[in-house]
């Protein structure tokens, strides 16, 4: 299966599970807890895979974790109506930012993306 399709399956159990980590509500809801520990495991093993089908763990990891920020936040407040400030925002395109220059860096480090 394609590096890209498994990483975004990973993106999108972790961002699963870590909302329903908010839906839990403590353990007043303790239900989730089974969509917390699914979606956690299936992300760990995506990620797994993806870094054996040889993406570098930098690159893998970067826009796992940026893109898991910046989904989470989105749809927290969408859902729970947590607060979506400019500065959160700027944050959120300042994690995005640093996770493109990693990604480009890789490509020039391996040859694969110009000067």
């Amino acid at each position: 299966m394609n590096k890209w399709v498994l990483l975004a399956g990973a993106i999108l159990l972790e961002v699963i599970a870590t909302l329903s980590l908010r839906a839990m509500d403590g353990f007043a809801h303790p239900g989730w807890l089974v969509v917390v520990v699914l979606g956690y495991g299936g992300a760990f093993v995506l990620v797994a895979r993806v870094l054996a089908a040889g993406m570098p763990v930098g690159v893998a990891y970067g826009i796992w974790a940026a893109s898991g920020v910046a989904l989470t936040a989105v749809a927290g407040a969408a859902i729970f109506g947590d607060d979506l400030t400019w500065l959160i925002g700027a944050g959120i395109a300042l994690v995005i930012g640093g996770v493109l220059l990693v990604e480009i860096g890789s490509q020039r480090a391996s040859g694969r993306g110009g000067a």
